[in-house]
């Protein structure tokens, strides 16, 4: 009985790699990052050291909004952080 003939397997090349570009983060976003938690964490301090009469009187517990607005702000500039 003849032998069938034995297909010859191609050698496993892996894909082209990307080449590692290490991405940076421009400097403007860590010093931003930490400005937004810094003036929301000093201004809910001052809203409860003043016993919530800061200068913007006019604003009451509003200051707590803005103040974790800024922290928030803060996590959100965090996500480009590379």
């Amino acid at each position: 009985m003849p032998k069938s003939r034995v297909r010859a397997k191609q050698a496993y090349t892996p894909p082209p790699t990307r080449s590692a570009k290490k991405r940076v983060s421009p400097p403007w976003v860590g010093w931003s990052m930490l400005g937004c938690f810094l003036v929301g964490l000093v201004w809910l301090v001052l809203f409860y050291v003043t016993g919530g009469s800061l200068p913007v009187k006019a604003l009451s517990n509003w200051n707590l909004l803005i103040g974790f607005g800024f922290i928030i702000a803060g996590f959100g500039v965090s996500t480009q952080w590379r």
